[in-house]
């Protein structure tokens, strides 16, 4: 099809017969054949399971025109898991798992009309911030492929920014959505804990994952955001809440909306670049008619810290299952007891940063070490979602930059894990308080690599942090500087 790429533009396209689902889907997965080759955000794809899908929508226009995805060609995260489709969380130990049925996030984009095309690569069972720990290679920026694009979500984001697919989903357990849509310049939505459902997610840390949207506008995050959201009763932290965002991006003026800036977590360590194109942002915000004030998030600072201590303790739990026994593969050969059959399996299995979360949240969890560090950074979690108690009670969102600095190169941080995990330092806030957020384009460093405006709203208060960012999407940068790589591709990096 031509005209925008954009969910509302397909689905009316679809919806109206001015053209098939069919044609979309050949024209995404055209699109796919041409770019991917030197992006690697998809880690497989189904031509044919896709084509048959679009078909039967096809057939079946008419009676589900009033679908919100009709015919909107889609990518899945790697670690969600999808029906008859492999799913291996970007790891060895799950080669060839193909799962039996699919998540619950799956079921509704299926239901809402959707063309599942396939799954994006990503950081093995989520852990890392650059998409470089996948068993199956690295997915590589499309702004410039010898950067990074974001981890651990950063196939959906290539995918999106690439404009392969409009919507791919990402799973955000300390910045996993939000860090890769900001380095690929796109829009990322981690919604409220326990408002998408967790079922059919493959989990690193429990009490932090959360599903949600990568999009390539604000107006189709909140249609995916819609679709995605709603109580579902096989995931115990599912919670019941049934209001919608409906109309959430009508009113471009912000008048009454305040928006708080912890100014002390930016004064070090913020590529210049960075902080002046977040500053822009405000400015514009304030246009808008946002009033802008400071605010005080004082255990913020210790936020990387508890998160690696809750997020490896999690994960210590949750991976025990890949065993070779009970679930994953079993690597070949002769043991003579079974401890030999797991070391051997697990460490074939599992990557070098899967191996080290696993062994720091096993040490953290052990005896005489459990109340030294577990309770101390839950205690610590406790006083950061109180911090942002007390800001919300004087703003309606915090504002960040969501990256500190723009794509760096692959290859850069893989031999320093303490600097690599400072990537999501202005993220897990909102994963340990379980708050929604959200992540805009804003600007550019002046290498032209993209910056992401973050914006942290209060528990199930989506709809607020979606018209202040589908307001500053409008007023913050040109038209031509929302497009993308494609459209703004360099003279040396031809497609």
């Amino acid at each position: 099809m031509t005209g925008p790429f954009t969910i509302k533009a397909i689905r009316n396209a679809v919806a109206s017969g001015s053209t098939s689902a069919v044609e979309c889907c050949e024209a995404a997965l055209a699109r796919i054949r041409e770019a991917d080759g030197s992006i690697g955000a998809f880690r497989t794809v189904d031509p044919a399971r896709a084509l048959s899908r679009a078909a039967d929508i096809d057939r079946r226009r008419q009676e589900l025109a009033h679908l919100p995805l009709l015919g909107v060609p889609v990518a899945v995260k790697d670690n969600i898991c999808t029906r008859d489709f492999p799913t291996t969380a970007a790891s060895r130990i799950l080669e060839g798992y193909v799962p039996p049925y699919d998540a619950a996030a799956v079921e509704r984009l299926t239901a809402a009309g959707a063309v599942i095309l396939g799954k994006t690569n990503c950081d093995e069972f989520a852990m890392g911030s650059s998409t470089e720990n996948s068993a199956y290679g690295v997915t590589r920026n499309p702004w410039d492929r010898e950067r990074t694009p974001g981890g651990s979500s950063g196939g959906s984001a290539a995918a999106v920014a690439a404009q392969m697919v409009p919507l791919a989903l990402g799973s955000d357990t300390g910045g996993s959505i939000r860090q890769p849509a900001a380095l690929c310049g796109v829009v990322g939505l981690k919604p409220t804990y326990g408002r998408v459902s967790r079922y059919g997610l493959l989990a690193f840390a429990s009490s932090l994952d959360q599903i949600g949207p990568i999009t390539g506008c604000v107006e189709d995050a909140a249609v995916a955001f819609e679709v995605l959201a709603g109580h579902d009763p096989r995931d115990a932290t599912s919670v019941v809440y049934d209001e919608t965002t409906a109309g959430a991006q009508a009113p471009e003026s912000l008048d009454g909306l305040r928006i708080g800036v912890p100014r002390s977590l930016i004064r070090e360590g913020v590529e210049p670049g960075v902080l002046e194109a977040f500053e822009r942002a405000l400015a514009a915000l304030e246009g808008c008619g946002a009033r802008i004030s400071t605010v005080e998030l004082p255990h913020s600072r210790y936020g990387i810290a508890a998160y690696y201590l809750i997020a490896t303790a999690e994960a210590s739990a949750n991976l025990a299952r890949y065993d070779g026994v009970r679930y994953g593969v079993r690597a070949p050969g002769e043991d003579r007891t079974l401890a030999e059959m797991y070391d051997r399996t697990r460490g074939a299995g599992f990557g070098a940063e899967v191996k080290r979360r696993i062994m720091l949240g096993t040490y953290v969890l052990s005896a005489g070490y459990y109340e030294a560090y577990y309770r101390k950074a839950q205690q610590v979690r406790t006083l950061i979602s109180r911090d942002y108690d007390e800001a919300f009670a004087q703003v309606n969102a915090v504002a960040l930059p969501t990256s500190p600095t723009g794509a760096f190169r692959l290859g850069e941080r893989t031999a320093d894990p303490v600097l690599m995990y400072l990537a999501d330092v202005f993220t897990v806030g909102a994963n340990l308080a379980g708050l929604p957020a959200i992540t805009v384009p804003c600007g550019f460093t002046e290498g032209r690599l993209p910056v992401g405006l973050q914006l942290t709203g209060r528990k199930m208060d989506e709809r607020t942090l979606l018209r202040l960012a589908s307001a500053y999407e409008k007023a913050g940068l040109p038209p031509h500087e929302r497009l993308g790589p494609v459209a703004n591709q360099k003279p040396d990096q031809p497609e």
